[in-house]
């Protein structure tokens, strides 16, 4: 059975797209098979694995989406890179922005990117799909076709206060398309653990939301080595492996293979 977890946030520059690389390379280290989906018109994900230019890619998930809106075959492989570390990238770039715009008029059209997943799913344990900073329509594509959605949030008080939009379009998308939807986790980015203003935080984020979500154990640190990688096209692990950071991301992701038992 694949798993797919969405990783979003409809803040920016929480650390979605760092979790979703690191996490996807930890999981292909533990031997799982693992596609990364960049659902970013930013296309982050892809520039951070390396794809500097992902505005210049012929396939990416703007064109398989497009094709299935058009009732166009797709082939499974079409369009996926092979990363060096192990995993598989569905690139996005500035494409999706006008799709999500096109989306609007199309039939079923939250349902466009489960269509594409079905597609794919045979091949792979986990698909972990890097979110835009938006409720949009790719961002609720993504929500339909996940099994979980992981939500990285900043150690500060008002990325903390923003959840409660994002926790109730989930509960709507739960309600409305996607029975099965469930939240994976909060997970806490960019910790100075040295600050008592970061333990704050995490006691306001377990009494706030702790008895009804569960709030990962592990958190990622703040850190100037994570910060590099993006420019570099390697994880974290490769960049900086007997770091704070890889270390943490190892952690999260035990916790993550712990909770599909």
């Amino acid at each position: 059975m694949c798993r797919v977890i969405a990783i979003a946030n409809q803040k920016g520059g929480v650390g979605k797209t760092t979790t979703t690389s690191n996490l996807g390379i930890g999981l292909a280290k533990q031997g799982k098979r693992v596609l990364l989906i960049d659902a970013d018109a930013q296309g982050s994900l892809t520039a951070s694995l390396g794809y500097t230019e992902p505005d210049r890619l012929e396939i990416t998930l703007a064109t398989v989406m497009g094709n299935l809106i058009n009732d166009e075959t797709v082939e499974p492989m079409e369009g996926i890179l092979h990363h060096e570390e192990g995993i598989d990238l569905m690139p996005g770039n500035i494409e999706l922005s006008g799709l999500e715009v096109s989306l609007v008029n199309v039939m079923s059209r939250e349902r466009i990117m489960r269509e594409y997943i079905g597609i794919v799913a045979d091949y792979y344990d986990y698909i972990l799909i890097d979110c835009m900073p938006s409720l949009g329509m790719i961002t609720i594509n993504a929500f339909s076709c996940a099994n979980s959605i992981l939500i990285p949030v900043q150690a500060a008080y008002l990325p903390v206060k923003g959840l409660q939009q994002l926790i109730k379009t989930i509960g709507k998308v739960k309600r409305q398309i996607n029975p099965k939807l469930e939240i994976e986790g909060i997970l806490l980015t960019m910790v100075d653990s040295r600050t008592n203003y970061a333990k704050d935080i995490s006691a306001m984020l377990q009494e706030a939301y702790g008895s009804k979500i569960r709030i990962f154990a592990n958190n990622i640190p703040v850190s100037v080595r994570a910060a590099e990688i993006s420019a570099e096209g390697i994880s974290i692990y490769a960049h900086d492996p007997k770091g704070k950071v890889a270390s943490a991301y190892l952690s999260l992701t035990e916790e993550v293979l712990a909770n599909e038992q």
